[in-house]
């Protein structure tokens, strides 16, 4: 749902959050790392305060342009935090580019509100929930990262990223390590206390959305088996990495862009 009355502090918000990321992406190769470094931490302060505000408001919603941005905004978080301890770290443009898209996009579909019969700490779980698909998100980018630097190795260019190869590859395993876990927590309470959390009406149901959950939350399993067991690394673990990715986005955001946009519901 398109809401067309969106305050003018959230508007504000959201066109200054969507410029700081702007000006990082188009500024990895133009402008030096502190500016850009710079950009990306205003980027993900403002960035946060509009999640505060439509999470917890007076009238708190939620759905997938909002479980996008909350993305976006860990994702940005976590590449502030490595521009700081890896100043030469190559950030993706397109990471930033993303975010200020989601910025934007959940002003325009700001999703349904909160039911009023639903548990306070709904917004917590969302948060929880989200959080795995920032890590994973996270980790997708890594691994993206370090395929493209082994494939220059191989054509004999430049395969520079400003932080080894080795270190992003153990980045990538500790978020996907870390992400498993919170996508645990997050169905293990949605199965245990659905009705309490979503209210008596809403509670947990077996439907696309928690199918396709339990499916990436099994692949994801069998990658962190794989990795231990059977010492899983470069393309065979990226490509179960990025399986597990993309039926996790599938299970929350995209069940919600049909309901929202394509179907035309809010509930």
């Amino acid at each position: 749902m398109i809401l067309a009355s969106a305050s003018s502090m959230t508007i504000s918000l959201a066109f200054a959050a969507a410029v700081a990321y702007a000006v990082s992406a188009a500024g990895t190769s133009r402008l030096s790392a502190v500016v850009v470094n710079s950009a990306v931490w205003i980027a993900w302060i403002l960035h946060g305060m509009l999640l505060f505000m439509g999470l917890w408001g007076a009238e708190a919603r939620f759905g997938f342009a909002p479980a996008l941005s909350l993305t976006a905004w860990l994702v940005g978080l976590v590449y502030a935090i490595e521009g700081f301890i890896y100043p030469q770290f190559k950030k993706p443009w397109i990471m930033s580019g993303l975010g200020s898209a989601c910025v934007l996009l959940s002003v325009l579909f700001p999703g349904a509100t909160l039911n009023p019969n639903a548990s306070a700490w709904l917004p917590l779980h969302f948060a929880l929930g989200i959080a795995s698909y920032g890590l994973f998100a996270i980790a997708v980018a890594h691994a993206w990262l370090m395929t493209r630097a082994e494939a220059r190795i191989r054509n004999a260019t430049d395969a520079r990223t400003g932080m080894p190869i080795l270190t992003m590859e153990r980045l990538t395993f500790r978020f996907v390590t870390v992400g498993f876990a919170l996508l645990s927590a997050t169905l293990l309470v949605g199965l245990l206390f659905g009705s309490q959390l979503y209210g008596n009406t809403h509670a947990l149901q077996w439907n696309h959305k928690t199918v396709f959950a339990l499916l990436s939350w099994l692949t994801f399993a069998v990658l962190l088996i794989g990795r231990m067991r059977f010492g899983w690394r470069g393309r065979q673990a990226v490509r179960v990495l990025y399986m597990g990715a993309g039926l996790l986005l599938l299970a929350y955001v995209g069940s919600r862009f049909v309901m929202e946009v394509v179907l035309g519901k809010t509930l």
